[in-house]
């Protein structure tokens, strides 16, 4: 058993367990969705090759434990023949995550699940100097906690004032979560710090007389990591709005880290040992 390639077993999915030759076989999972035919097959080989469970783990993956090495080209080929895939571990971009989004909840602000299929289209299992994660999220509630993830995607709303459909009623300044929205109802006016916004629509969404505005948008946050050192994800651009930029930020933002991370070092420590100007400065020629 010595010639065993644990390494490769690890890379494609298949993490050693405390259990001699035991692994719990980790599935490809994209931005939390499965069919109800791939949860059914799902199920049929944790009863036939496993101890009939499977885990759910904290990024919206699906681990099989108990798998036997002897059985493990036997699961990948009836995974595959119900259309489930194997995930990946190591050094590589992992499962994107999502919420989701403005198709199912009434907060969403941006589409997150064809999101997530582009970019695991693009980015999954790229080789990198340590593990990537990208993690999307619909709206400013943050329920997927984008600055946890290497490359967050957070949907935001930029809010536009018209002061000819105001009926001065005081629910947005109400609203507002960061109260950067004051309404002077006696003189009919209205003050908004641009500078302290964070997005989140509220004002737009809550007002009553459609006065405000809103164009829906990506805010992006980069080098978060919530392991062993928390270091929360830095907002390097403004809110952009188009899904182009979000590509062209991720092509970026790899190539950076790909360029000047250290074998095994997280992008959020490449980013405290280089600083952050070069990245930025990539950033903003490259989507900006």
């Amino acid at each position: 058993m010595s010639d065993i390639d644990y390494a490769a077993l690890k890379k494609g999915g298949f993490m050693r367990q405390r259990q001699r030759d035991r692994f719990s076989m980790r599935l490809k999972v994209i931005g939390g969705q499965l069919s109800a035919a791939q949860v059914r097959k799902i199920g049929e080989v944790a009863e036939k090759y496993g101890k009939g469970y499977i885990h759910l783990t904290s990024r919206q993956g699906v681990e099989i434990p108990f798998i036997a090495l002897e059985d493990i080209d036997r699961v990948k080929q009836e995974l595959a023949e119900g259309g489930v895939r194997i995930g990946v571990c190591g050094p590589r971009v992992r499962t994107i995550t999502a919420c989701q989004g403005s198709a199912i909840c009434p907060s969403g602000i941006i589409e997150t699940s064809g999101l997530a299929e582009k970019l695991d289209e693009r980015y999954f299992g790229q080789e990198l100097p340590h593990k990537f994660k990208i993690g999307i999220t619909g709206c400013r509630n943050n329920c997927l906690k984008a600055e946890e993830n290497d490359l967050g995607i957070k949907g935001g709303v930029f809010p536009n004032w018209e002061k000819a459909a105001c009926t001065f009623c005081g629910l947005c300044e109400a609203a507002c979560p960061v109260k950067v929205v004051r309404v002077d109802k006696e003189n009919r006016d209205l003050s908004f710090d641009t500078k302290g916004c964070v997005y989140c629509g509220k004002c737009v969404k809550g007002c009553p007389s459609d006065a405000w505005k809103g164009k829906n948008g990506y805010l992006l946050s980069f080098g978060g990591m919530f392991g062993n050192e928390i270091k929360e994800g830095l907002h390097l651009l403004p809110l952009i709005f188009d899904e182009f930029q979000v590509f062209k930020a991720a092509d970026t933002v790899i190539g950076f880290y790909r360029n000047h991370a250290k074998p095994g070092e997280r992008l959020g420590k490449t980013l405290t040992r280089v600083g952050t100007a070069g990245l930025k400065k990539e950033l903003e020629e490259a989507v900006l």
